[in-house]
């Protein structure tokens, strides 16, 4: 949907992703990268939305690193490079960019110590509203795969629009050290807040 210079993309009457607010989905990669021990490797973001985790991944990763987008909708990459392709910037031809029209959960699934950081916001929370499949991402197993997708002492980020009383603990359970942060919805916000899980592979 479009009104006057804001974008937004939605799920029926949920919205998904929006161009004026979006401090939480930079934090997902801006605090991330905080949580490693450097700014070099391969990373791995899941959803593309209007690219604000990519933009702010760019900024945060050094020149050394890859950073895959595995986006499952072919026509939001085609949004991007034309009606939001002024969002977007120069972000897509980055040269340590590469995006993949694929459904990250199988990305994970092909992977074994590949990624030093996984940065997961597919959905508005861990489970799966836009699709049932989605729901592999945050069971037990889709959990451990991605433990195992990750190199020793990778970071597993999750955004969320609200808070998941069980997650922490079915993150431990999947051999994760796990920590939440809430962080704030929109620039100045005081009273609504969007959720991060830090869930690392302990070395």
């Amino acid at each position: 949907m479009k009104s006057g210079n804001d974008f937004s993309i939605q799920y029926g009457s949920e919205e998904l992703m929006g161009s004026c607010d979006h401090v939480s989905e930079e934090a997902l990669a801006t605090l991330t990268c905080d949580r490693l021990a450097d700014g070099h490797g391969q990373v791995l973001i899941g959803g593309l939305g209007m690219g604000f985790t990519l933009g702010a991944a760019l900024s945060a990763w050094s020149p050394r690193s890859a950073i895959t987008v595995a986006e499952l909708v072919p026509k939001i990459v085609t949004w991007a490079k034309g009606p939001l392709a002024h969002i977007f910037r120069d972000h897509l031809s980055d040269p340590r960019l590469t995006i993949e029209v694929a459904d990250v959960h199988d990305v994970i699934a092909g992977a074994t110590d590949r990624y030093d950081a996984i940065l997961l916001d597919v959905d508005n929370g861990p489970d799966g509203l836009i699709q049932a499949e989605n729901e592999r991402l945050y069971c037990p197993w889709g959990l451990r795969s991605a433990y195992a997708a990750l190199t020793v002492g990778g970071v597993l980020a999750i955004w969320s629009a609200y808070p998941a009383a069980d997650f922490d603990a079915r993150l431990a359970e999947a051999g994760f050290d796990v920590e939440e942060r809430r962080v704030p919805a929109f620039a100045g916000s005081q009273d609504d807040f969007h959720h991060i899980w830090f869930a690392s592979k302990p070395h």
